[in-house]
Formats: C-alpha cells, sequence, structure tokens
C-alpha cells in the first residue's frame, strides 16, 4: 500500500524525500510478498519468513554512541557503554543517509511501545528493507494496517537502512556500522548492518532513558503472572533462559525481554517475542518451538535446505545466534494487554561458566541491589560478534548495553520498589554444575523449572537454609523433585579443593567489579556481596 502522507507527518518531515515508492504500515502478508519479490528472504516450509543477516549476526555494541548534547547530557552514564559523538558527525552522517535514500523504495511502520497508555511511546521505524518493516511490526506494538500517517505523531524515530555506510575518518564512527541515538532530535539512525535487533534494542534504550525521568523503572527482563495473579520477574542477558523460563504452559507470559515498572504495575514494551533458536527442543520448550513453524514468525539465520525448505535448527553454520521474532499471541495463555500487578517473585537469572554457583539462593533486600548492580553472568556464543563461546562477564542491571542512566539510577527503582511491594527475590544459576564450562554441565532446563516452580509457588518460604560461605546467600536445603546434593554446588565436583579454588577466583572476580558503584553503595550492600 502507497500512502502520500502530508508533508508534516510523512517522510519529508524527517528530512527524507525519495523517489521511490513509499509503504505504510503494510500487513505481515504484504510485507512477506515484498520480502521475496526483493530477494530478501525465503518461506520455509511451514510458513516462517527466513532472512540472512551476514556478516552481522550479533549486536555490534562497539558501534553504539550517543549524540553528546545540552537537553541529555547531564543524565548520560558516559564511558564504554555510551560513547559520544558530536552533533555536528550525526548530522553530517544523517545528511548523507537521506540522500542515500533519495531514490529508494521505503517501508514504514507506526508502532508503540510500552502497553501501559500512561506510558506509552509513539515510535516511527523507516526501513530500506521489507523483512526489517516485517520484524518492527512484530515486535512493537502495531497498529492496523493501512493506518496512515496522519493519525499518527512519532515521539522516537528509527530510520535503518543497512546499505548505508559511515567513513570512520569522517563520522568519527568506529567502522562502517553505526547505531546513533540523538535524544535531541528524537532520532535513531541505523546503517551498516542487517542485524534487526538493532532496531528493537535502540527503542529498549530509549525508554531506559525516557523512563526514568518519570519514575518509571525500564527492566530487561521477561515476566509472567500465575493463575492467583501473582506476577513474576525474570532479570538476565540474552542467552541465560529469561525467554525459555517465562514460557511457562502453567503461567501467562507478560513479556520475554523488556518492561516497565510504574506505580500501576508491570507492563510489556512490546507486541512481540525475539527468541534464539539454536538447538530448540519440541520437549524442553514446547512453545517457543511451534512458533519456528508458523507464518508471521521472522527467522534469522536460520539454517534452512533450498529445495525443501526444511529448517535445521541445529545448525549453527552461520551462527549461533539464530533468532526467532514472532507475535506474543503465538504462545498459547500469553497476557494480551502486557499488563500485570505488581511482582511478589523477582528472579536474577545467571549463567554461570565456572560452575561454583548454587542453581537457586533467596537475596535479602542488600543482597538483591548487590546482585543487580553485578549482573554477573556469562556471554553465549553469538549473541554479540567475535564471542564464541560462554565468557564470565559482569552487566550492571543485566543489560548494560542498553542503560543510559548511571546503574545506581535503576538500582534505586528496584530496590523502592522491593521495599514497598515486598517481593521476594531469588538468583537461579542457570549455567554450569559439575565443573567449569568444559568440564562440568549446563543445568538441565527441568531441574531449573522444578526450582521456579518451587520458588513461585511459596513451597521454599518455609524450607530450612544454609548461608553460602563464599557467595553470602541462602541456599535452601530441600526441593521438591530435585536431588539435595544439586543444590549444594560443591558436592557436584569430582574435586572439592578445585570447586574451592574456582569459587574464591569469582568471588574476587565480584569484588573487583563491585568497587566501581562501592561510593555510591549503602554499607549492607556493600557487605552482601560474595567473600573471597
Amino acid at each position: 500500500m502507497t500512502v502520500d502522507a502530508p508533508r508534516d507527518v510523512g517522510l519529508p518531515a524527517h528530512g527524507i524525500e525519495t523517489t521511490g515508492t513509499t509503504y505504510w504500515n503494510l500487513s505481515t502478508a504484504s510485507l512477506y510478498e515484498e520480502a521475496v519479490r526483493r530477494g530478501e528472504g525465503i518461506i520455509a516450509e511451514s510458513g516462517p519468513l527466513v532472512c540472512r543477516t551476514v556478516p552481522h549476526t550479533g549486536r555490534s555494541p562497539n558501534d553504539k554512541f550517543v549524540i553528546r548534547e545540552p537537553s541529555s547530557e547531564r543524565h548520560v552514564w558516559w564511558g564504554s557503554v555510551n560513547r559520544p559523538l558530536g552533533a555536528d558527525r550525526f548530522d553530517a552522517l544523517h545528511a548523507e543517509m537521506v540522500q542515500s535514500l533519495a531514490n529508494k523504495d521505503l517501508f514504514v511502520q507506526d508502532c508503540h511501545a510500552g502497553a501501559d497508555p500512561a506510558h506509552r511511546l509513539p515510535v516511527r521505524i523507516i526501513t530500506e528493507r521489507a523483512w526489517h518493516s516485517l520484524f518492527a511490526r512484530t515486535m512493537f506494538l502495531e497498529q492496523p494496517a493501512g493506518t496512515p500517517a496522519t493519525g499518527h505523531r512519532p515521539e522516537f524515530t528509527v530510520i535503518d537502512s543497512p546499505s548505508m555506510k559511515a567513513d570512520p575518518d569522517r563520522h568519527g564512527t568506529n567502522s562502517e556500522t553505526f547505531i546513533l541515538l540523538n535524544f535531541a532530535r528524537r532520532l535513531v539512525i541505523i546503517g551498516g548492518t542487517a542485524y534487526a535487533g538493532e532496531i528493537k534494542k535502540s527503542i529498549f534504550t530509549v525508554m531506559n532513558y525516557l523512563l526514568p525521568l518519570a519514575d518509571v523503572m525500564p527492566m530487561h527482563c521477561s515476566a509472567n503472572v500465575g493463575a492467583a495473579g501473582d506476577t513474576a520477574l525474570f532479570f538476565g542477558l540474552s542467552g541465560t533462559g529469561k525467554t525459555t523460563l517465562s514460557s511457562d504452559p502453567e503461567r501467562r507470559l507478560i513479556g520475554d525481554d523488556e518492561h516497565g515498572w510504574s506505580d500501576a504495575g508491570i507492563f510489556n514494551f512490546e507486541g512481540g517475542c525475539y527468541a534464539k533458536m539454536i538447538r530448540l527442543s519440541a520437549a524442553a520448550e514446547p512453545q517457543i518451538y511451534a512458533t519456528s513453524r508458523r507464518f508471521g514468525t521472522v527467522l534469522e539465520n536460520v539454517v534452512i535446505d533450498p529445495v525443501s525448505r526444511r529448517m535445521d535448527l541445529d545448525d549453527d553454520t552461520v551462527t549461533e545466534n539464530t533468532r526467532g521474532a514472532y507475535p506474543l499471541s503465538f504462545i498459547d495463555g500469553s497476557l494480551p494487554s502486557g499488563r500485570a500487578g505488581h511482582p511478589e517473585n523477582i528472579v536474577m537469572l545467571t549463567a554461570d561458566a565456572f560452575g561454583v554457583m548454587p542453581p537457586i539462593a533467596r537475596l535479602t533486600a542488600p543482597a538483591a541491589t548487590y546482585h543487580f548492580l553485578s549482573g554477573y553472568t556469562a556471554k553465549v556464543a553469538g549473541t554479540e560478534r567475535g564471542v564464541t563461546e560462554p565468557k564470565a562477564t559482569f552487566s550492571a542491571c543485566f543489560g548494560a548495553p542498553f542503560m543510559v542512566h548511571h546503574p545506581t539510577v535503576y538500582a534505586r527503582l528496584l530496590g523502592e520498589r522491593i521495599a514497598t511491594h515486598g517481593a521476594r527475590v531469588w538468583l537461579v544459576n542457570t549455567g554450569w554444575s559439575g565443573g567449569p564450562y568444559g568440564v562440568g554441565s549446563r543445568m538441565a532446563i527441568g531441574t531449573t523449572r522444578a526450582l521456579l516452580s518451587a520458588a513461585l509457588s511459596g513451597e521454599l518460604d518455609d524450607v530450612a537454609t544454609e548461608r553460602d560461605p563464599v557467595f553470602n546467600v541462602d541456599v535452601p536445603l530441600s526441593c521438591p523433585g530435585v536431588p539435595a546434593e544439586a543444590l549444594r554446588p560443591r558436592a557436584t565436583w569430582a574435586d572439592p579443593s578445585a570447586y574451592d579454588a574456582q569459587a574464591r577466583k569469582l568471588a574476587g572476580m565480584f569484588a573487583d567489579n563491585f568497587r566501581a558503584f562501592e561510593a555510591d553503595a549503602a554499607v549492607e550492600t556493600r557487605q552482601a556481596g560474595p567473600r573471597a
């Protein structure tokens, strides 16, 4: 569908004049047709659209910049996460991008981020590829197909052009790839990469900037709600199990990745899910597995036979970071409103590559703040360029790459809400047991689900605990359906002295990392961490 929108709300409002065709708010079926016609992807046997993003098969965090300008610079946590770039550099690159689009067909999706009307952000996603427009329509809160531009006033716009390359010498970027956020101009420009996740995470970063200014906490977490109306949050980086563990047939899914916590409760930012597809199991992850076989799902870098069109989800030839974007409604029992009450349980997920952390532990309020600021996990192969195997890392707030304010701003918001609403907080290790990566084995999903079920249902509330002497957390001594020895990681190692050495090593890493927050942390928070 081609729409000639008025200049004040159409593409000229964003500086774009094109002699090509503009496709405005196309439906899923129409975008399928355009993507296939343009050779952007192929349809797999059971209906999903499969696209390639090589050479970029993950985010490019070193290519993301925040424009330094007066209206926002005092709020930004400047450094390796939020690299500054001058407004003049942005203006030059934006002008060249607009010029490069002057004779191209473009696709526009007018959407929203935020299921709570009180905190909803109207956004516009302008792309040169049809499948990126489909990705945006899938991931954000869509408007009806064919909605004219006249009824939408975007408060933030993303322009995505994979064919546009930056010149590092002239533009001040690190490479030809760029993701630039300009809060003054309410504009994000992305170029040099076809990885669709950059579009999604750019808007998440925008929400992470805007919401704390309104005293709302933005969170890199999944969320679900039980039959009794009990809400649970699952913090964690990619690969720790947020999507898998929150897609529970016994509970209703609110969302799998990005949420806000306001005075009214929890709300999803998105209308879709963005799950890892590599080695999905129909037995262990039935709901997510089913989405990989549906029309309307967009698959990135999944290997497919060009003749039979059959997919191989176990094939990591292209990347470990194969991805699927699908509407939230594809998950049976998902919550259409995207909203729920204040959480009764908060789960912090970590994939411990050292194999020394307990599979589950109860955290005190100070310990919750400590571990939230620490954000320990392991980067999983393929999530970012250059990461080929799990690597121990600390990512503040379980999502430092997307945090604009200083981490203590988000920690304060979380601490206030835990105190006000009395949420129980759990630290859950979905990583390794019986030894480090390469020696031990990854925690079985069934074991983790059993532990979470007991925690969320209250079965662990009255179970006796013991304080882990190194990690300083309260570990349950028993759990239905889980062998007692599995709850004590030291007992799973063949050589206890080797465990002790690894545990002390990791505790020291926690201490070294937390020095960045010591000056702003309360005494009880500093004392709640591991003891080297």
